[in-house]
């Protein structure tokens, strides 16, 4: 093909791809969901009877901060209000403007009590003062031994949802300062909500329109909702990082085409090649969100790298004193090599990382077809004139052997001396260490027993009409009871481990199986039914178990207690939720992380050994990316915390030097131009990158710095490498 009619149709590409974004719109998401895979949660969600979403948390106070729940007016509007909120009276349904997004579902303590006075014929909305409900007294309170089922619920909706320093009185009498004649006593109490969008169920939800939904119905009412918890903290590390993106987006662009026209002279070069990385990012988006893929909020991060990549073809075509193949050559084997040591990401147990890889890849194949095929005649033309038949002297470079075995005991030294530490991925790695959500959600783990807690969930197989199946987990369950790690209901009269499960009872028959104690099962405001079934046949249950949420090391010895649990009763099953998966991912992360660095210079290795043909060149090329690996690594620990978050940027690293040492690889020896573009092309990478570092989200802002890093030992290595060449060719 005319090689202007390969531009035009790869332009025309592009363009069309670009334009599948206004059919295809994608919203960057956060969310555990997009960090690390959870089999047993994917497995719950695809196959539970009963979908259980209550995994948002809003604290209701009143507007004057005083007493809420011994105050019956106030317990009677909020009851009220709940009400309105389901009919959706005025709109209260909906969080967004289009009616997608809707509130599916409200637990309340409320409800609770409302319903255990009804089981004892009173009303709390017909009373006119809590004496009308309370007497004649209630012996024992609702969590007396004859306390019937809804007051069972009612007590212990008391305990979950109402602060830890509550006066109990009704609910239950026997604390200390309790009265069986008073309504349980608390400031603030918390409501958990369900989620769901209309026209999509398996779509995240947006949880930053809670805020401002939350926002409105304070000011329409006389109470204040707070939204809290994990999901809230998510969602302002999402605005977070969209505001980042958008107020550093301009800034980048402009400041890294002020550099590029500095470096290159040439204010046409720089201002096309910035604007054909803008059509390629736009050309990849477009492209994966057809695709169906979710795109997270960490991607982005994958914009200014795509950025930074591209300029090195501007760079060697225009100030190298390389011709055209020789250029040709030398950046097909940089990307080959870059996208080498990223693509082992994408075998990362790590969800976020394969995903961040992916983009990456697609993105630095894109600068490269773009660079080759469109742009190259253009940088060449915009080249001041080199005499190609000059040959080159011996003063036209220095050269020194001893630079490069220092430069690598130098990088090795780094690696060595780095703390060993690896953070847990949560949360707290997407919010700055100062930010206030982070104490107010230490304020409501020490506030309630359901902020203390994380939700674990035991996917376990069996057969619904297998009485040997029902008495094994049942087994398993009243084992599981006494494990320390899970949190308990205790009254001083009895010890309720929280684990929901399969219900058990003294009553039950020898012939019980799981379809019978679960297909009449009630869902309650606390537990929906556990049972899995997969196309109308009961596959297993899915046991709900509240542990403690701080302590990541007890967490990884409670799965693996459960799978031993699991094996000794003969029990197949999964183990997952947030803190477990993502303690357990740290844990391997740190065990592996070393060996995935290896692998990656293995593979650097195999694929430069077959491009350029040369064991020696392939090794120092291998043996550089580690060290650069490694070192990377070890800053990762230096400046900040190392952990599954820093994953990418020390493999990215290692792309930058393989793509850095492949250069430095080359047919001849390094001229003066040759090192004006290696350095112009890094310093214009890491103007990229320091403003990267600049960011408030804190894995954009650590990805910036070592990406910054991790060219800056690149380009130095490079060029001791270069000096070793050279040498080698004069000898």
């Amino acid at each position: 093909m005319n090689p202007k009619n390969t531009r035009i149709a790869i332009i025309l590409v592009l363009v069309l791809c670009s334009g599948l974004i206004f059919i295809f719109p994608t919203e960057p998401v956060l969310n555990t969901r997009v960090l690390f895979d959870d089999k047993a949660y994917e497995r719950i969600e695809n196959e539970k009877v009963s979908k259980d979403n209550t995994n948002l948390i809003l604290i209701i106070t009143h507007d004057d901060g005083k007493e809420l729940t011994n105050n019956l007016t106030r317990v009677q509007k909020l009851l009220s209000l709940k009400e309105s909120i389901e009919n959706n009276e005025n709109n209260l349904l909906f969080l967004d403007q289009n009616g997608s997004e809707y509130i599916s579902k409200i637990v309340s303590p409320l409800d609770a009590w409302d319903n255990a006075f009804n089981s004892k014929n009173r009303s709390i909305i017909n009373a006119s003062r809590w004496a009308d409900v309370l007497q004649p007294p209630i012996e024992n309170g609702w969590c007396g031994e004859n306390a019937t089922n809804e007051e069972n619920i009612a007590f212990q909706s008391t305990l979950l949802l109402l602060p830890n320093d509550v006066k109990f009185n009704v609910a239950c009498p026997a604390f200390s300062g309790s009265s069986i004649n008073q309504a349980p006593e608390a400031n603030e109490l918390l409501w958990l909500i369900d989620v769901e969008d209309a026209s999509n169920k398996e779509l995240d939800v947006e949880w930053s329109l809670i805020l401002t939904w939350a926002e409105k119905i304070s000011q329409d009412t006389e109470f204040q909702i707070t939204p809290a918890g994990v999901n809230m903290l998510f969602a302002k590390s999402q605005k977070i990082a969209e505001d980042d993106l958008s107020g550093l987006l301009i800034p980048s662009l402009i400041f890294l085409i002020t550099i590029l026209t500095l470096g290159l002279r040439d204010w046409r070069v720089s201002s096309i090649t910035i604007g054909s990385v803008g059509l390629i990012i736009l050309a990849e988006i477009g492209i994966l969100s057809s695709f169906g893929f979710t795109i997270s909020i960490v991607d982005a991060i994958a914009v200014p790298i795509i950025m930074g990549v591209a300029v090195d073809g501007a760079f060697w075509y225009c100030k190298s004193s390389r011709n055209k193949e020789e250029v040709r050559k030398m950046l097909l084997i940089a990307m080959i090599t870059t996208v080498t040591a990223i693509s082992l990401a994408l075998f990362s147990p790590i969800k976020a990382q394969r995903s961040l890889a992916l983009i990456m890849i697609f993105g630095i194949i894109l600068d490269w077809i773009v660079t080759r095929f469109v742009l190259e005649d253009f940088y060449l033309s915009r080249r001041r004139k080199f005499d190609e038949s000059h040959k080159i002297k011996k003063t036209d470079y220095y050269s020194n052997s001893t630079f490069w075995p220092i430069a690598l005991v130098i990088l090795a030294t780094i690696a060595v001396l780095s703390p060993p530490s690896v953070d847990i991925l949560d949360v707290k790695q997407f919010l700055p260490n100062d930010d206030p959500a982070l104490n107010e959600l230490d304020t409501l783990q020490s506030k309630y027993i359901l902020g203390a807690g994380t939700e674990t969930w035991i996917v376990i197989d069996g057969d619904g009409d297998s009485p040997d199946d029902l008495d094994k987990i049942q087994t398993f369950q009243k084992q599981l009871s006494n494990h320390p790690s899970i949190i308990s209901i205790e009254t001083g009269i009895y010890r309720s481990p929280l684990i929901l499960g399969i219900p058990y009872s003294e009553g039950s028959f020898e012939n019980d199986t799981i379809n019978t104690i679960l297909d009449d099962f009630n869902n309650s405001l606390i537990q929906t039914n556990p049972k899995l079934e997969s196309e109308g046949v009961t596959t297993g249950v899915a046991i709900s178990v509240f542990i403690d949420g701080k302590d990541s090391d007890a967490a990884i010895e409670f799965a693996n207690d459960v799978r031993t649990l699991l094996s000794i009763n003969n029990l197949d099953g999964e183990i997952g939720g947030d803190l477990v998966a993502g303690a357990e991912l740290a844990k391997e992360f740190g065990e592996t992380r070393i060996l995935q660095i290896i692998y990656a210079g293995i593979a650097v290795l195999i694929v430069t050994f077959y491009l350029l043909r040369s064991p020696l060149k392939a090794s120092r090329i291998a043996i550089g990316t580690i060290a650069i690996g490694i070192a990377v690594d070890g800053m990762a620990s230096i400046i900040g915390s190392r952990g599954v978050h820093t994953a990418p940027a020390v493999l990215l690293g290692m792309g930058f030097a393989a793509d850095y040492l492949s250069h430095a690889s080359a047919e001849h020896p390094s001229t003066t131009q040759d090192n004006f573009a290696r350095w112009g092309a890094a310093i214009s990478s890491m103007s990229i990158f320091l403003l990267l570092g600049l960011s408030t989200f804190p894995p954009a802002r650590n990805s910036g710095r070592l990406l910054t890093i991790s060219i800056l030992f690149a380009v130095i290595l490079a060029t001791c490498l270069s000096l070793l060449h050279k040498q080698e060719e004069e000898e």
